[in-house]
């Protein structure tokens, strides 16, 4: 079973950057992560760049520059899949926030996303990028002018995955 859905591009303006105070630093540090931990987030990790490997295939097979991943981006990307799959649902709720959080480190004059979930299928990355090329919503993003872009999976003790795509215009 497959759902998808999509937003519209946005163009937020842009949120001045603002910079933490050592002990505010110091209250973000997270514990040590477990060995089960750094294995998920392999796994994470390798459906994350296979889903960008696609998705750069065929920017390029249109004759479209690559996207280029981005730190900042992929965060928002991950954060955003992960709850999704704490919560069983597939939404775009808070991609205005993502972007203004985007915002803060990466100057840009427009943004979209796309989301996907999926479960049951021995390659759920290629399953997604199948389903969104296959959607008219999640091409025009895929296909349009864009130059970074930030890519977010996560599992859930379900078996359900969610993936999320951002992208942003310098």
């Amino acid at each position: 079973m497959i759902n998808f859905a999509t937003s519209p591009a946005s163009a937020l303006p842009n949120s001045p950057s603002r910079s933490l105070q050592p002990a505010a630093l110091n209250a973000l540090k997270q514990p040590e992560p477990t060995r089960a931990t750094r294995q998920r987030a392999r796994a994470s990790t390798s459906l994350e760049r296979s889903v960008f490997q696609q998705i750069n295939q065929y920017r390029q097979q249109q004759g479209l520059s690559a996207l280029t991943t981005n730190s900042a981006i992929t965060r928002q990307a991950r954060r955003h899949s992960q709850n999704m799959a704490n919560s069983s649902l597939l939404s775009h709720d808070g991609f205005d926030g993502r972007v203004k959080t985007i915002g803060k480190t990466i100057r840009y004059r427009s943004a979209a996303e796309n989301v996907a979930y999926n479960f049951g299928f021995s390659n759920p990355a290629a399953q997604a990028v199948s389903g969104w090329l296959k959607s008219p919503g999640h091409l025009e993003n895929i296909v349009g002018n864009f130059s970074l872009t930030g890519i977010g999976m996560a599992k859930n003790g379900r078996g359900e995955y969610y993936f999320t795509q951002i992208f942003i215009q310098r």
